[in-house]
């Protein structure tokens, strides 16, 4: 069976995080020292990403030096400026013979609903974040970093939906290491185990309420206003495991599976659901479909842990919301 470990334990790849606490939004930055190969799936409608055709299997096979998650919606794509900046300086990047360019991939959430809309992740929060990185502290999930603004269950609005955030897990099989990263910033409530952890509540905010019926209603009485592109579930997957861009590729689609089952509904044109997975560290030579599994398992433990980590009082979300 396999064993569950820290999300620290997987080499070749470090998290940091900056954000600014006021304003509820933030950025998190995976670092990979030595560059990865990795790959991408995106299978939600409204994405706000930066340089993700980098990663796309018909494109070169270049290694990869970040991975950043961020809040902000398309405005906070600038942190990346700062990431890369921060790698240049430490001697990263993509060898052009004329100059290093770090190669720097990024996916961000609509947060601009909860906290201030004018405050967005710039290069100055994506240096910061990178910096921290490099400086291989241990992850923290909860409402930090990516995670500040992340909501869950917002069909009826922010005044009924829960606070989220970011969330880690990982699992080892053998050799194989495996481990996920999520921010869960879903327009669907969040299960775990088949029970509901976190969404749609009353109007009361006493009980939890029944989502898809409440779409169904929704849909019949006013449908042009129930898919907004204000929602976002980013996640990655990191692996020890020796696998081409292609073979990254089908991880990150088996991993959708977790979206599929912790999150109803998921994907839709309402949200810009996104995927990556990343081969760094010691290669050991390993299985897709295993990877995809334990890939699977761990993205699910994450959401999980993105949702309990982010608790906070009704009175202090409420404060927080447009």
């Amino acid at each position: 069976m396999p064993e569950q470990i820290s999300f620290s334990q997987i080499e070749g790849v470090s998290a940091g995080n900056a954000q600014n606490d006021e304003a509820k939004t933030g950025v998190t930055v995976f670092v990979f020292p030595e560059g990865a190969v990795a790959a991408c799936d995106v299978s939600g409608g409204g994405p706000a990403s930066r340089e993700v055709p980098v990663v796309d299997v018909e494109k070169n096979d270049i290694n990869i030096n970040a991975i950043v998650l961020g809040g902000g919606s398309a405005f906070g794509l600038a942190a990346s400026d700062g990431v890369m900046k921060c790698l240049e300086e430490n001697s990263m990047g993509y060898d052009t013979h004329f100059a290093k360019v770090p190669i720097v991939v990024q996916s961000d959430i609509y947060d601009l609903s909860y906290g201030s809309a004018k405050i967005r992740p710039d290069s100055a929060m994506g240096y910061e974040a990178c910096k921290n990185a490099l400086e291989k502290n241990s992850p923290v999930s909860g409402n930090i970093g990516g995670g500040c603004g992340a909501t869950a269950g917002k069909i009826c609005g922010m005044k009924r939906a829960q606070k989220s955030g970011i969330g880690y897990a990982a699992f080892k099989l053998g050799e194989l290491k495996v481990g996920a990263a999520v921010v869960v910033n879903s327009f669907g409530d969040v299960y775990s185990n088949s029970k509901k952890i976190c969404g749609l509540m009353n109007e009361n905010r006493t009980e939890y309420c029944d989502f898809l019926e409440q779409l169904y209603k929704t849909v019949s009485e006013k449908y042009a206003g129930t898919f907004k592109n204000t929602n976002t579930t980013i996640g990655a997957v990191f692996t020890n495991g020796n696998f081409s861009k292609s073979d990254l590729k089908k991880i990150a689609v088996m991993t959708r599976a977790a979206y599929a089952k912790c999150i109803i509904p998921c994907g839709t044109m309402g949200d810009g659901d996104t995927i990556y997975a990343a081969s760094c560290g010691t290669k050991v030579p390993s299985d897709v479909n295993t990877a995809g599994i334990l890939a699977t398992a761990a993205m699910e433990a994450a959401i999980a842990d993105a949702v309990r980590s982010s608790r906070i009082s009704d009175e202090e979300y409420l404060s927080n919301i447009k």
